[in-house]
């Protein structure tokens, strides 16, 4: 019986301090990815778009489980209310799907550890 309770009580001990860790990376993703945002903003490079969002999930990803998980529902919420966006702006013509469809291949490009300076423009000041 005491080896039951220590096994329970073990397990319970290890799987909160897993749920800490995952839920500190889902927070420094987050962080990661507005800074890339944020970036993003201030850079106001033409053509740097893609390489702000493959930016933002590296970064997020390489904090671990929970920040790729934070990067991708940050990422999906993102082009989800940017469809809706669109949808007012410019009704049924699709117009923005191909750049959102490429905005979500720059998501998974960068959260899959490939590196965003694949996307990055030329000119691109260093600073980014």
């Amino acid at each position: 019986m005491k080896l039951f309770t220590g096994l329970v009580f073990c397990s319970l001990v290890l799987g909160v301090n897993s749920w800490l860790s995952f839920m500190t990376e889902a927070a420094q993703g987050a962080k990661d990815m507005w800074r890339a945002y944020s970036d993003m903003r201030e850079a106001n490079y033409k053509g740097a778009d893609k390489y702000f969002h493959a930016r933002g999930n590296y970064d997020a990803a390489q904090r671990g489980p929970g920040g790729a998980w934070a990067a991708e529902v940050i990422s999906n919420a993102r082009e989800n209310s940017q469809r809706v966006t669109d949808l007012f702006k410019y009704g049924d013509s699709g117009h923005g799907a191909e750049d959102s469809k490429a905005d979500q291949a720059a998501n998974r490009w960068g959260r899959s550890g490939n590196d965003p300076n694949h996307f990055r423009p030329a000119g691109l000041p260093d600073k980014y």
